[in-house]
């Protein structure tokens, strides 16, 4: 970096015209500081973005992935995964503050920044206040690769215990694709029936896959 004229190193470049300037090599760069023997950081960093499909893929890219990039010890990991973690903080905030549907991307980036890239099935529930409001978002259920067993008397009672007025129920698919299946489609049914009888709505089922995330209700499948 040090041989780039000083209007192109990328710190610079951030301080005189904004992030938006850089490209993702260089935002990333700015982020790892060093290369390691032989390869530099700007290539390090191309490098990492390759192998993990772009940020989208590196924000969910689980510390055993970052392990095994090469040029990614344990300071760089330590970094990435906080940066990561700050992200979906800030999401969480957002979406604590306002109706969660008043930004309905919102809530697929948070839950991609939470369940894409898993290698076991993990059923999550977002619970809701009754303003829509995040309350806090659950692991309940994790699985095989391609199977969960999730039992809706434990969501039912999650539920009651957070006083919540409607969830948002998640799950990813760890073979990548998102599309919901009819094992889906049953189970969203069978969730929504019993929370009925507390009533808690279900507005959403949202389904995570690598690079694409599924909204059951925007499918009309509720």
């Amino acid at each position: 970096m040090k041989d780039l004229p000083a209007d192109q190193r990328p710190r610079e470049k951030l301080l005189a015209r904004g992030a938006m300037a850089l490209a993702d090599s260089e935002l990333l760069a700015l982020l790892l500081r060093t290369g390691y023997r032989g390869v530099g950081v700007a290539a390090l960093a191309q490098q990492v973005l390759q192998e993990c499909g772009g940020f989208a893929g590196l924000l969910q890219a689980t510390p055993a992935r970052l392990a095994g990039i090469k040029g990614l010890g344990p300071a760089k990991r330590a970094e990435l995964l906080a940066v990561m973690e700050m992200a979906r903080r800030a999401l969480a905030q957002q979406m604590q503050a306002a109706p969660v549907f008043d930004a309905p991307g919102r809530v697929k980036d948070y839950l991609a920044l939470q369940l894409a890239g898993r290698t076991q099935e993990v059923f999550a529930v977002l619970f809701l206040d009754a303003q829509h409001r995040l309350l806090r978002l659950e692991e309940m259920f994790h699985g095989t690769l391609t199977q969960t067993s999730v039992y809706p008397r434990e969501v039912v009672r999650r539920a009651l215990a957070l006083n919540a007025g409607a969830v948002v129920l998640a799950h990813n698919h760890p073979s990548g694709v998102a599309e919901p299946s009819r094992a889906d489609e049953f189970l969203t049914q069978t969730l929504k029936s019993a929370l009925q009888l507390v009533d808690v709505r279900v507005l959403d089922h949202v389904v995570v896959g690598q690079g694409q995330v599924v909204s059951m209700a925007e499918r009309g499948l509720l």
